[in-house]
């Protein structure tokens, strides 16, 4: 039985070999149906993890608190009553579960220093930041506990900024004790943010200037109100506990009573990540479905070759018949021949995906992954095309009357 499958797998490449040119056209819906396939997946796989790592990079274990009953168009937080810095430390002191809060102030300005300015946006908060968002220094250091409280002229600059402003990269230009200009007040550099580069949402995370809040707070708003309560959890703790204590002191101190609604909302990062992971999964799903239609138009035209190939060899399968080939024998030499075909193709297609795969997801600036499964997965289904439309014709090679199939001209 092996010496038989070996006999005809070396026949049915013999024939493939004897139309080379057209073998190759035959097989290029399959290379390019399963090299689709496989190059949607991958990059949409890239694209989820890229999201997922953004998304990371806002904040560890992330709530946004902020003033208004909803996000979106239109919410604002008009009417609803700021939060205060202490709100921050009730927060930190009575919801359990909690690793650090940071209250923030931000604030749109252009920064001059070194002869140059840059339009960013200045942030006023408490080192509990750098916990909160997820950010670490590239050099320098934090705010002092007593800049802190007197609300001194410090700052940590982000990488943008510092490269607009001084130029050279972090290594070769050192900044530390320079002085930057905000609006009417000088500060001086203590530390250079790590470099976090685009955010989920498409905005640059390293174009901004860190201030205490306090100096945020005297110098840049001119009032005591906090635009945002930035709470990160513990890994250990429950988020949704977390987020129902949060909610019960916040109303509790906004004082509203049962039958009053949030004015505030509480944003979880990760409902965030979730969302946009899904949607790029579904657009995953939906690109590979579409490419695998391609798959069927190479299935088909290997259906149509071999059709083909069986009317131009009539005469050869007659000779077989009549000297005694059974026509299971003749099925099985036509059948491996369409799935030589469509394997081929696949393996080709399979190649083809990795090289386009690698040099788009570079393009796309998006993670490489490579996927096993698909790549099987796309490689088996198309050697299951050439079974599935190398039937028919093989069928009917091997049904032909022999006495007919030697008339053949």
């Amino acid at each position: 039985m092996l010496n038989m499958l070996l006999n005809t797998l070396l026949i049915a490449l013999r024939e493939i070999r004897r139309n080379l040119l057209r073998s190759m056209l035959t097989t290029l819906g399959i290379v390019i149906g399963v090299s689709a396939v496989i190059t949607m997946v991958t990059l949409g796989n890239g694209a989820t993890q890229a999201v997922q790592e953004q998304i990371a990079s806002l904040g560890s274990n992330l709530l946004m608190v902020r003033p208004g009953q909803r996000l979106g168009p239109g919410a604002g937080s008009a009417g609803a009553p700021p939060f205060y810095e202490a709100d921050a430390e009730a927060i930190a002191s009575q919801v359990p579960g909690i690793r650090a809060v940071a209250p923030e102030v931000r604030s749109g300005v252009t920064v001059v220093a070194n002869g140059r300015n840059w339009a960013t946006s200045v942030e006023g908060t408490t080192n509990d930041w750098l916990t909160t968002s997820n950010t670490r220094l590239a050099v320098g250091r934090p705010f002092e506990e007593i800049e802190e409280r007197a609300g001194a002229a410090v700052c940590l600059l982000g990488e943008t900024v510092r490269r607009e402003l001084f130029g050279g990269t972090v290594e070769t230009t050192n900044v530390l004790g320079e002085q930057v200009r905000i609006r009417k007040f000088s500060c001086e550099v203590v530390g250079i943010l790590a470099s976090k580069g685009q955010g989920a949402m498409g905005n640059d995370q390293d174009d901004l200037v860190v201030i205490p809040l306090h100096t945020a707070q005297r110098r840049v708003t001119g009032n005591v109100r906090v635009n945002t309560l930035l709470v990160s959890t513990r890994d250990d703790a429950d988020v949704e506990r977390v987020k129902a204590s949060l909610g019960r002191l916040l109303r509790e101190r906004r004082k509203l009573s049962d039958r009053d609604d949030d004015n505030f909302n509480v944003l979880d990062t990760r409902q965030i990540a979730d969302a946009m992971s899904g949607t790029t999964r579904i657009m995953t799903m939906l690109l590979g479905a579409v490419a695998a239609v391609s798959l069927l138009v190479g299935g088909i035209g290997i259906m149509n070759i071999m059709l083909v190939s069986v009317t131009e060899r009539t005469r050869e399968i007659g000779v077989r018949l009549a000297i005694g080939a059974l026509e299971r024998e003749v099925l099985l030499q036509f059948l491996i021949e369409a799935v030589a075909l469509a394997s081929f193709g696949g393996l080709v297609g399979v190649l083809l995906a990795t090289a386009a795969s690698v040099g788009l997801a570079s393009l796309m600036q998006v993670p490489y992954r490579f996927d096993p499964t698909i790549n099987l997965a796309s490689f088996l289904f198309s050697a299951a095309i050439g079974v599935v439309f190398g039937y028919v014709p093989a069928r009917r090679a091997a049904r032909l009357d022999p006495i007919e199939a030697l008339r053949h001209e």
